[in-house]
């Protein structure tokens, strides 16, 4: 087996953003990393609309990223600690809209290692050295300048290492130009590691270290090392330093320590300031837990600088410095507005705050004040006894807040993510869809949502109309060559023209020299101020006095087709001959004088837009009856002399020629393509030479069932191709390289661009009777999501196979449930306590839930319809209970009909595992599935992590066992358990060997026939088999390698493909004869006394490919995606990412494939200089899996290394991506 993997959906967590000029230009860019991607967003100052200017995968894991500039520099630059043991500095150019490696400094082993650096960055804020540090002990600090040539060049590393010690975080300290200075918190424990009592563990100091790099000595000293407050966990940078200037001092410098219910301000040899954090005034608040800070941010302003930090609720604070030169006299902390809970938070020059989420959809803000003369309370150090520091040691009083929905800020923009996908479901229910949906359950707590994932395009409507009649055609015309907008929509009807002027409203008009009596087949505006009508019996040029003048059609015969230009028309006449109109200098239209016989009738002709400087586009693709295309000449030399031919499969029924730009042909200028649309709804795809006019590289493409019609429209100013079948398709460039997607809109059955104040970059089509004004607004996406809200994190979801309804459970632990909630608020209102209405009815999806103590949760089960994308029904669980476990069961005992078996558990503590009682919960459905009844409720003695039906019963995985229950009338009836003998028994039996116990807990279960899949959490797969006769569950086969799985899929009888923990998909197979063997031992007695191996089970089955995917997996499915494709391996991951695994056909395609691989290898180094080959083979090492996200970066290679690679391959480039496209399409359709 070889597979190919491709990624569909990159990851859409961002771990880190970091904010700066990163083009030169004068604008700021954002570069946000998703884990394994680095992406530059630009923010719309004007639109307040986010766009991705480039994204590249780094292969390799980004664990840090921080922005400098050097002193006097125009442009920032960005440092990325990776997991590649290599500093690596990049520098963005505008140019190539790439990234640019500008240095690699090799200082360490690769991987996310303890003391290797790379975990910690910290920048000078002048841009003069950065260190880089790692969990323990390691901090190294390079010193950034500029040579002769002004070229960025950093020195050798200098160490500030210090044994035993853990870092918990570091900051470049702002000293202006004094000697650079970082400040680490520390913590040393050395005495803990001897102390067996743990009396030093609980004794051990935090510690706050200056570091200072002496620039004259060229080494790093410990300057000053204090205590801090031993539950601080951020240090947050606060500006100081005198300005070249002036006398005055930008800040007091020094640092705020953020800590758990307060925050310090320290320097050296200053006075301490303390204030408490303060706090949601709610009445369901745990008292007896401390709040923390998670991201923080400080903005300079002329004059003046604020912080604003977030709290894990997700509350921001500003918080405020007064000083007088360098002496602090107060620090004020105030409540800012509620925003999502930030991995990183990004201020902007330009008034916007973008908030990196730590789950869930990322936000961009406007600042509309800054919160300074709102009434909410201001806490200030100077109102507590010594600053709050009269006893470190002893908590300040309380401060308390009232939450409240925005004010200071307001939302702008938001970009969609998924991160994070729990679970996921592929099918196809969505009426007269083709391609199957993607349902995954996303999000954490109360802003949870469950969506709906479909390829294509989002398409936004702006105006839709009935029409008197059914039109066939529709165009768009301005009046003249320089009008900013259209001014007239045509619409073409079997038996007349109707004319619409755009203005205020759009009405109908008369006197437009249009010929209203016959259909048009088609409208241009022609040379500078002309219109052009062609319809069946003639030519309208109607000049810019209303002048017409009309060419009409020789006797007997009509026009079938006809294409135009700026300055040139082609008309087929019925009787098969091409006439050829050409614009002069006086504004005539002149025919020229021969007419071209084709032989067949015409169908379809098409010419390109008239090029940037020239009198005529020399091509014209004609399309004929007898299933070709020819390519004619207009060149004055050659006029209409037939260049080149291409046959077709069918006979054509559009033809489209445009100039548009794709980088993997022509990096430099637009490449000419030819669209030859077919009638049976192919699609080919051809270039055509500029030079001799011969049509090369063909690329095909089933768009539908119907005929295609092809129309050039303009997509962002940048030219694209609208194909319409019996699905819409859109052409165009995003990012220089080329994309075909479906859109997600009715189907239409002809369509043209538009152009109006209201929507300058629309497009216009007709579907039946109905006009629709219409827009694109997000390209480059691949998949349109459609979302329903959820109440509580989402676990598992399962389909219905009848009537498509899906059933959700969903649980949140630390959260008290609706009934627990309603219960302690009506205790606190008989103790007469003030209950405070306003902060009990905030949003949860805004602000949370209040956190409960450990062991409570609060859960239940939704049931939604996704056709509708609704809610239908959501049944609340009571007693503490969650939900873990879901499984829809055909009980043979009651006649196969369906019920809904849901494992539940009371009380339950995550770490270590445990609970009061699980439950495993029957429901009958009732009202069609809209409703559940529970018939009865099961105890168990552990937490039922996966349950599935199995031959009309139910195999259920509670904690280590295995257990088969079968239906009863007061319970549910355990029938067999694959039991752990214990060790006395062991010493007596001697088939103690193939006993296995599952060892940590049962996480995934799959069936066929009477075999079962069992993936254990820490223990890989293994292969049980159940035997009726003896009623016996018994493992017989298992995998050598123990593997934290989080979820499986069984590809055959034999083969399964797991996901582990650390990021790995692999694929296990047990080999055929043992497989046979076990079937056919009717008792099971031959497997009770095999020997086991390894401690485990008789057999182990073989690993046949493995990979490394750098994201979680969450689910695996084997679906087709492509209707009549064939079937791929399909996964999603925690941070968002949906990827796929294409088997190979052909040994072929294996040894290509490969090949390309090995190519890719040596000439695209990552970009954070990680060995690809180590990367994807980061725990064991790759095997028989090719990695198609590298094979795909071929296109955006330089010209000159695509053909290198090509000719070692024996094939011409084109070749090369024909096959990469050719894979990718047929496989996914993306």
């Amino acid at each position: 087996m070889h597979l190919y993997n491709l990624t569909l959906q990159p990851p859409t967590a961002i771990t880190q953003a970091i904010v700066g000029n990163f083009s030169g230009a004068r604008q700021q860019e954002i570069i946000v990393s998703r884990g394994t991607r680095l992406e530059l967003l630009r923010p719309d100052v004007q639109t307040g609309k986010i766009s991705t200017v480039v994204a590249s995968d780094v292969f390799g894991s980004i664990r840090s990223l921080a922005a400098f500039r050097l002193t006097g520099g125009t442009k920032d630059y960005a440092i990325v600690g990776s997991d590649s043991g290599r500093t690596i500095i990049l520098d963005y150019d505008p140019k190539t809209s790439s990234f640019v490696k500008v240095h690699q400094e090799t200082y360490g082993k690769s991987g996310a290692r303890r003391i290797v650096p790379g975990q910690y960055l910290a920048a000078d804020p002048k841009g003069r050295s950065v260190m880089i540090a790692g969990m323990e002990k390691a901090k190294l600090v390079y010193i950034l300048n500029r040579d002769a040539a002004a070229n960025l060049t950093i020195s050798s590393p200098l160490e500030a290492h210090k044994n035993n010690s853990i870092i918990h975080h570091i900051v470049g300290l702002d000293v202006g130009f004094e000697n650079p200075t970082f400040a680490a918190l520390e913590v040393d424990y050395t005495e803990s590691d001897q102390d067996p009592t743990g009396e030093a563990f609980n004794n051990a100091e935090k510690l706050l270290t200056y570091y200072e790099l002496d620039l004259g000595l060229n080494h790093v000293v410990r300057k000053w090392s204090e205590a801090t407050d031993p539950r601080a966990n951020l240090l947050v940078q606060v500006p100081g330093g005198q300005l070249a200037s002036s006398e005055r001092y930008d800040g007091p410098s020094g640092v705020l320590v953020c800590c758990e219910d307060h925050i310090i301000y320290r320097h050296m040899d200053a006075p301490q300031h303390r204030v408490p954090i303060p706090r949601r005034k709610h009445p369901l608040e745990d008292p007896d837990r401390g709040l923390i800070i998670t991201a923080a941010v400080m903005h300079k302003m002329k004059g003046a600088f604020f912080f604003l930090l977030q709290s894990e609720e997700g509350d921001l604070y500003k918080v405020t410095i007064e000083h007088e030169e360098q002496n602090v006299t107060a620090l004020k902390i105030k409540y800012f507005d509620t925003v999502p809970v930030a991995s990183s938070l990004c201020i902007l020059k330009s008034g916007f705050l973008f908030v990196a989420a730590e789950f869930g959809n990322h936000h961009l803000y406007q600042f509309q004040k800054l919160g300074d003369d709102d009434n909410e309370p201001e806490f200030s150090s100077i109102s507590y006894p010594s600053c709050g520091m009269a006893d470190p040691s002893e908590a300040l009083p309380r401060a308390y807040f009232r939450p409240r929905p925005l004010d200071n800020l307001t939302l702008v923009d938001e970009l969609e993510s998924l991160d994070p996908i729990i679970d996921a479901k592929v099918m196809n229910i969505l009426p007269n869809s083709d391609t199957p949906q993607i349902f995954a359950a996303c999000g954490r707590g109360a802003k949870s949502t469950f969506r709906m994932l479909r390829h294509g395009l989002e398409v936004e409507e702006v105006v839709s109309s009935d029409l008197p009649g059914i039109p066939n055609a529709v165009w768009t015309t301005k009046v003249k060559e320089d009008d900013a907008f259209d001014s007239y929509i045509i619409l073409s009807f079997v038996n007349g023209t109707l004319v619409l002027s755009i203005g205020e409203t759009i009405e109908e008009v008369q006197d437009t020299g249009f010929l209203s009596s016959a259909p048009t087949l088609a409208v241009q505006q022609i040379g500078a101020d002309a219109l052009l009508q062609v319809h069946p019996h003639g030519i309208r040029h109607v000049l810019s006095d209303r002048r017409v003048n009309e060419w009409r059609v020789p006797s007997g015969k009509t026009i079938v087709s006809a294409t135009t230009n700026k300055r040139q028309v082609v008309v087929a006449l019925s009787s098969a001959e091409l006439v050829y109109f050409e614009l002069d200098l006086e504004g005539q239209l002149n025919e020229y004088q021969d007419r071209k016989a084709m032989g067949s009738t015409v169908l379809a002709l098409s010419i390109a837009e008239v090029p940037e400087g020239r009198q005529r586009t020399p091509y014209l693709a004609v399309g004929c009856e007898d299933q070709t295309v020819r390519i004619v000449s207009l060149d004055p030399e050659s006029t209409l002399e037939t260049i080149s031919l291409q046959a077709l499969t069918a006979p054509p029924s559009a033809i489209c020629i445009a100039d548009m730009l794709d980088a993997g042909i022509n990096k430099i200028s637009p490449t000419t393509f030819v669209n030859i649309g077919l009638q049976n709804g192919v699609l080919l795809r051809t270039v055509l030479d500029p030079i001799n006019g011969q049509l090369t590289d063909t690329r095909t493409r089933f768009l539908g069932t119907r005929p295609i019609r092809l129309i050039r429209v303009m997509i962002q100013r940048n030219p694209g191709i609208l194909a319409l079948s019996s699905r819409s398709w859109l052409n165009y460039t995003y990012q220089n390289l080329m994309h075909f997607t479906p859109l997600i809109f009715d189907n239409l059955d002809y369509a043209w661009s538009f152009s109006a104040e209201l929507c300058p970059e629309g497009l216009i089509g007709i579907s039946g009777s109905v006009l629709r004004i219409f827009q694109i607004p997000k390209l480059g996406t691949k998949l349109k999501q459609d979302a329903i809200p959820l109440s509580y994190t989402p676990r598992k979801l399962i389909s219905h196979p009848a009537n498509n309804y899906l059933y959700l459970i969903e649980g949140d632990h630390r959260v008290m449930g609706e009934g627990a909630k309603a219960q302690k608020l009506e205790e606190l209102r008989r103790a007469g306590k003030m209950i405070d209405e306003e902060v009990l009815d905030l949003p949860a999806e805004v602000f949370g839930r209040p956190k409960a103590p450990a062991g409570t949760w609060a859960s239940g089960i939704r049931i939604i319809n996704p056709v509708e994308a609704k809610t239908v029904n959501f049944i609340p669980l009571d007693n503490n209970e969650s939900a873990f476990s879901i499984a829809v069961v055909p009980f043979a005992a009651k006649g196969g009909e369906l019920h809904l078996v849901v494992g539940t558990a009371q009380d339950t503590f995550l770490a270590p595992r445990s609970c009061t009682s699980g439950f495993l919960r029957t429901y009958r459905f009732t009202e069609d599935g809209e409703n559940l009844e529970l018939l009865h409720k099961t105890e168990t003695n552990d937490v039922p992590l996966a349950i599935l039906a199995f031959q009309g019963r139910l195999v259920a995985g509670v904690g280590k066992s295995l257990r088969l229950y079968d239906m009863g009338k007061k319970k549910l009836l355990r029938k067999v358990e694959n039991k752990v003998p214990s060790p006395i028994q062991v010493s007596f039996a001697n088939y103690s060997h193939f006993v296995q116990s599952f060892l940590s807990a049962i996480v995934t279960l799959a069936t066929q026939g009477s075999r079962i899949l069992v993936g254990d959490m820490q223990e890989s797969i293994s292969f049980a088999v159940y035997k009726a006769p003896e009623n016996r569950l018994l493992v017989f086969a298992d995998d050598s390698q123990p593997r934290w799985i989080t979820s499986s899929a069984m590809v055959d009888y034999n083969t399964v493909v797991a996901g582990d923990r650390f990021g790995n998909v692999f694929v296990n197979r047990l080999d055929q004869k043992i497989s046979d063997q076990v079937d056919d031992d009717p008792t099971g007695a031959g497997i009770l006394h095999e020997k086991g191996i390894l401690a485990g089970a008789p057999h182990k089955t073989q690993m046949l490919a493995h990979f490394h995917v750098g994201d979680i997996v969450t689910s695996i499915h084997k679906v087709s995606l492509v209707a009549g494709g064939r079937e791929v391996m399909m996964y999603t991951g925690l941070h968002g990412t949906i990827g796929i695994l294409v088997p190979f056909v052909s040994k072929e395609d294996v040894d290509f494939i490969s090949t390309l691989e090995q190519h890719m290898r040596t000439e695209q180094g990552s970009l954070v200089g990680r060995d690809h080959l180590s990367w994807r083979g980061y725990y064991v090492p790759v095997k028989a899996v090719v990695d198609g996200d590298l094979c795909e970066t071929y296109a955006r290679l330089p010209a000159s290394k695509q053909s290198a690679i090509a000719g070692e391959l024996d094939r011409t480039v084109g070749e090369v991506l024909k096959k990469l496209e050719q894979l990718r399409v047929t496989a996914s359709g993306f």
